[in-house]
């Protein structure tokens, strides 16, 4: 099956990784092998759609589809590159629960997909800047998000990490006691 799905238009290649098998894909020819995966080798489900950073090439996001053939009880992983500016192809056409996981996609990492109706933040507070997953997102000097109760409104305050609650005294709770319960049987102590 493998060499199959190798030889489909915009496939750039093909392997067997932990069991599963993975495969490259074209950007520019995704789409139409999606609709092939799903009409020709029954890849009827599209499982979830995940984003991952690569900041030091030049293609520095893949887009990696997890699809499901539940006739042949067989995963497939397709993996799309792409870079900041050139969005990839929705596939909410073909398995309209992709919706979801591309806003996902585009909320964490922003990348961007062509067709994709609702670009709207999923995950990230309203008026949220930048895409939190990238490797290069700055963790401080951002703002968040609450609701006032005293001014009743919502109020974007500068982001504080705090440090109160990790108190750290590396005692284990059983190390204060000398005797622990059930001690007096093994000992053979008798009440």
């Amino acid at each position: 099956m493998r060499d199959t799905m190798a030889a489909i238009p915009g496939a750039i290649g093909a392997h067997r990784e932990r069991g599963e098998l993975v495969l490259r894909a074209e950007r520019g020819q995704a789409y139409a092998l999606f609709q092939t995966l799903r009409d020709r080798f029954g890849f009827q489900q599209v499982m979830d759609i995940c984003g991952v950073d690569w900041p030091q090439r030049a293609l520095r996001f893949d887009v990696v589809y997890n699809l499901l053939s539940v006739t042949r009880n067989e995963r497939l992983r397709v993996i799309v590159q792409t870079d900041e500016a050139t969005p990839v192809t929705s596939v909410s056409a073909i398995w309209p629960s992709a919706t979801w996981w591309e806003r996902e996609v585009w909320d964490l990492f922003g990348i961007a997909f062509e067709g994709l109706e609702d670009h709207r933040r999923i995950l990230s507070d309203y008026g949220f800047e930048g895409h939190p997953l990238r490797k290069d997102f700055p963790l401080t000097g951002y703002v968040e998000v609450h609701y006032d109760t005293e001014r009743k409104a919502v109020v974007y305050d500068k982001v504080r990490l705090t440090q109160e609650f990790r108190n750290f005294d590396f005692l284990s709770p059983w190390e204060a006691m000398t005797t622990l319960p059930g001690d007096e049987k093994a000992r053979g102590d008798r009440k």
